[in-house]
Formats: C-alpha cells, structure tokens, sequence
C-alpha cells in the first residue's frame, strides 16, 4: 500500500505528460495538413508566366492616377501659427494693439487637430478639393508684450501679457477653415507615388472665446473673414486607398464681432445670429478683434479612392 501510494503521483504525471504529447500530436499533424492542402491549391492556381505578368500590369494600372477619379480623406496633423498683433477697437473705450501675441496649437488635446476632405480629379493630373481643416489658436498667457493705444478710454500700459488684459483670448473649439482648392498632380515618381501641389481660398469659422477682463465673454461661431491656402504633399497609393503626406500654408485674417454672446454650440445658428445683428447695422457690443493666423501645417491621413467605371 504505501508503495501504491507513492508511485501513484508519478502514474498521474506520466498520464498528464501522454495527454499533452497526444494534443500537441494531433495539433501538429493538423497543421501539416492545412500546410499541405494549401500548397496543393496554390499550384493548381499559380498561372503561367504571361498571366501572371498581365496580372501584375494590370494591378499596377490600377494604381495609376485616373480622370474623373473620387477621394474621401481624413487627417491629422501639427500646426505652427506665427505671432501676430492682436487689435481691440471699441468706440468709447478701447483702442489698443497688443503686439506680437504667441499661439500655440495643441493638436493632441482635446479638440485635437484634424481635417477631413473630399478630391474630384477631373483629367489624371488636375483636379478640385473641397477641404475643412480644424486647427486651434490659444493665446500663450504669460509672455510680455508692447502695448499701444488706450485701454478703457485711458493710455494702455506699455507693457503687459494677454493675462493682464483678457480672461480667455483663444480660438481653441475651432480655428476652423473651409477652402476649395485647384489641385494638380506632378510627374509621378512611381506607380505607386504621386506627388502634388495645390491652391485655393475659402472662409474662416472659427469658434472664438475672447472676454476682455470686466466685460462680456464672447464664446461663439463666427464668420470671421476670407482664407487663403496653398499645399504640396505626395500621394502613395495603395488598392482602393491612397495615404497622404503633405505641408500646408494657410493666412487667415481676422476681424471678429466681440458679441458678448455664450454659444448654442450650433454653427449654422450662431452665423444665422451673427447674419442679423450685421444686417441691423448695430455695433458689436464689445467692439471688434482684429488679428491674422499665418499658419504652417504638417498633416497625414488617409483618403478612399472612388474609381470610375471602365479603363
């Protein structure tokens, strides 16, 4: 009995080990014949050496830049936006530029940075772009600047920072651009690489929150004036999608109604807002902000190739 009882773990063991050799077994000859089927199925449909290199002509003319050819991009992206002044005029009161603000973009904080596109190529080389890009503009708070003009009907300081002077001066929901670009491709260097430039205009929506300290917060959509755009990127193309790299330069001026208005969140009801109160001729009751967001942009994204019909 106690010899029993000693051997009997090792007889557990030694059938634990039988069970794993016989899994990994049967594993193993599954294998060996899912590998040999599909070597068996991929030579009876290797073709000959013509087929396979129409195939691949065909597949690389697939990848060629096409006319009347549809795209559907999205991207992402770092922009750089350069220091400019920041003017405030409002009658009766202030009259001051604020020189040389900084603005940083944060591209990786919520809202982050994106655009999203649609490409119509009317011949193989040239086409339209309908582009919307997200950007942000927030005020960098701490940084002393030049101060010129009056300040609540009295000479501004000389110096001081945008803390000094304003709760919130930001586009950060949106320094949004809508443009409608002219695009054309350049001599590919591949069959798979195109590369292109392109240039266009359309208009700024930001959503800006701007309050000077003591006065209404302004916090809204807006229509805030016209935007130019010129781009040069190269396109690798991919089945069915094309991934993008490219730069863009955008310059956009500003001048904003400092309505001292909190948003409905709801673009098309705030510009219907900002339409009326420009229609009746008022003044904005904050006065106006001018100031202009010269941009360079590094984006990346992906686009899907609608292809037309036939060769």
């Amino acid at each position: 009995m106690a010899l029993t009882s000693a051997l009997r773990p090792l007889r557990l063991a030694g059938q634990s080990s039988t069970a794993w050799g016989r899994a990994l077994d049967v594993t193993g000859s599954l294998l060996a014949v899912a590998a040999l089927g599909w070597w068996v199925i991929a030579q009876a449909t290797v073709p000959d050496d013509d087929a396979a290199r129409a195939a691949e002509t065909s597949s690389l003319r697939d990848l060629l830049p096409r006319a009347r050819e549809t795209t559907l991009g999205f991207y992402g992206g770092v922009p750089n936006t350069r220091p400019s002044d920041v003017s405030i005029q409002k009658s009766d009161a202030h009259d001051f530029t604020l020189r040389d603000v900084q603005w940083e973009g944060k591209p990786f904080t919520n809202p982050i940075y994106y655009g999203v596109r649609t490409a119509r190529w009317l011949t193989p080389r040239s086409g339209v772009l309908l582009d919307f890009t997200h950007s942000k503009a927030i005020s960098v708070r701490d940084v002393q600047h030049t101060i010129t003009g009056t300040l609540g009907g009295k000479p501004a300081p000389a110096q001081g920072t945008v803390d000094d002077l304003f709760g919130k001066l930001e586009a950060s929901h949106g320094h949004n651009m809508l443009t409608l670009n002219g695009l054309l491709r350049l001599p590919s260097i591949t069959a798979r690489l195109s590369p292109y430039v392109g240039l266009g205009a359309g208009v700024s929506l930001p959503h800006m929150e701007v309050d000077i300290k003591g006065e209404p917060r302004t916090y809204e959509y807006q229509y805030a004036g016209p935007v130019g755009q010129a781009l040069a990127g190269i396109e690798l193309r991919l089945p069915r999608v094309s991934l993008f790299l490219e730069y863009k330069f955008t310059l956009a001026p500003y001048d904003v109604p400092l309505s001292g208005t909190n948003s409905s969140d709801f673009l098309p009801q705030d510009l219907w807002r900002q339409l009326q109160a420009w229609l009746s001729g008022a003044e904005p009751p904050g006065g106006r902000l001018a100031t202009t967001f010269t941009s360079h942009q590094l984006i990346g994204g992906i686009a899907l190739r609608i292809a037309p019909a036939g060769p």
